[in-house]
């Protein structure tokens, strides 16, 4: 009776004169090439399961930031519907003096922008780093339909001085290209100069930055009061006994269960200066009926808001984590000399990071 072989089962072997051995399947395959063959089998299996949800992400996440990415640096409404002036610009260099030939080229684009009604795109382009010429554009538009007779720099000056603006020419220069870090540079208050170079915007524009630096010092103070708020909540959950810590729980979940409309109202009913917290005040006399403090709409309400909000987010990510430590730990550090605050410190507190 002959008994079938494992083809997957290792067969050593001699080499001529039994000085090496070669590890072999039993159907004769090199051993390290069935593993390697059976390996890339299953990263191919696993890849599979994978792949609808890395499909999935692609889809809604990879390239919805990517299209905005490219968008951001990505505006062809200037040199799509001016051609023959982009054309121009891209065959004479920045400092080139404007000539008649600029002129001409600038006259036929508007001709051809108002006949097929994109003047306003262009107009917006422009005015996205000049503001205030999409008028200029749009209404020299509309007297280009009948065209204009040469010289070409006196009939656009008829229609509008403001052609002989340098900014002009220089942000019609900037936009002859579809690709631009303008919008990048508009986002840090920053411009370029009439020699190209990147200068900051009038102290009067300057806002993006200041909201930034607003922005990032409110997201630490938040996160900040979170911490100190959320960090013995959730030890305290960690530490009870299981009864107590679930209907404590139940507190900390229920703002989940209340919608963040009805949680903000009920904060402008609290805060504002009829409210509830400045009756208070004025009946404990802490402050007077006409000094009644201001604690919305503006930076405090902010910060109390926010806190509230976010605070359910610091205590469960805490609270899963202190779980899992091990009380011995710490009784360990504090049998070996080690003070409350140091066995906290050096012991407790990076396990919980």
């Amino acid at each position: 009776m002959q008994t079938a072989l494992d083809p997957h089962a290792a067969v050593v072997s001699e080499a001529s004169g039994g000085a090496a051995t070669l590890l072999t399947t039993a159907d004769g395959q090199p051993l390290a090439r069935a593993l390697a063959r059976s390996s890339a089998r299953a990263r191919r299996r696993a890849f599979l399961l994978v792949a609808p949800l890395l499909l999935f992400v692609v889809i809604t996440f990879v390239i919805p930031i990517g299209q905005m990415l490219h968008r951001s640096m990505y505006n062809a409404g200037f040199s799509d519907n001016m051609p023959q002036v982009s054309a121009w610009f891209q065959d004479n260099p920045p400092g080139t003096p404007i000539d008649e030939a600029a002129w001409g080229a600038l006259a036929a684009d508007l001709k051809a922008a108002a006949e097929n009604r994109t003047i306003g795109i262009v107009g917006t382009r422009i005015n996205y780093d000049v503001p205030g010429t999409r008028s200029l554009f749009t209404s020299t538009g509309r007297k280009a339909r009948d065209g204009f007779e040469p010289p070409y720099r006196d009939a656009l000056l008829a229609a509008d001085a403001k052609w002989d603006n340098p900014t002009l020419w220089r942000a019609m220069r900037s936009a002859s290209s579809a690709y631009t870090a303008n919008f990048y540079l508009a986002a840090l208050d920053r411009t370029r100069d009439d020699e190209g170079s990147v200068t900051m915007v009038p102290e009067r524009q300057q806002v993006y930055v200041m909201l930034f630096k607003r922005t990032l010092g409110l997201s630490l103070l938040i996160t900040a009061m979170t911490f100190l708020l959320g960090f013995p909540i959730a030890h305290l959950l960690a530490t009870l006994p299981m009864r107590k810590s679930n209907l404590l729980m139940i507190l900390v979940l229920l703002p989940f269960w209340t919608s963040l409309l009805v949680r903000t109202t009920a904060w402008m009913v609290l805060l504002q200066q009829q409210g509830v917290l400045n009756d208070i005040f004025v009946w404990l006399g802490i402050v007077g009926p006409d000094g009644r403090l201001q604690m919305i709409y503006n930076r405090t309400g902010t910060i109390i808001a926010m806190t509230h909000i976010l605070l359910p987010f610091m205590i469960l990510p805490l609270y899963s984590v202190m779980r899992t430590i091990n009380p011995s730990y710490v009784r360990a550090a504090r049998s070996l000399g080690a003070t409350s605050w140091t066995a906290f410190r050096r012991v407790y507190f990076p396990q919980t990071l």
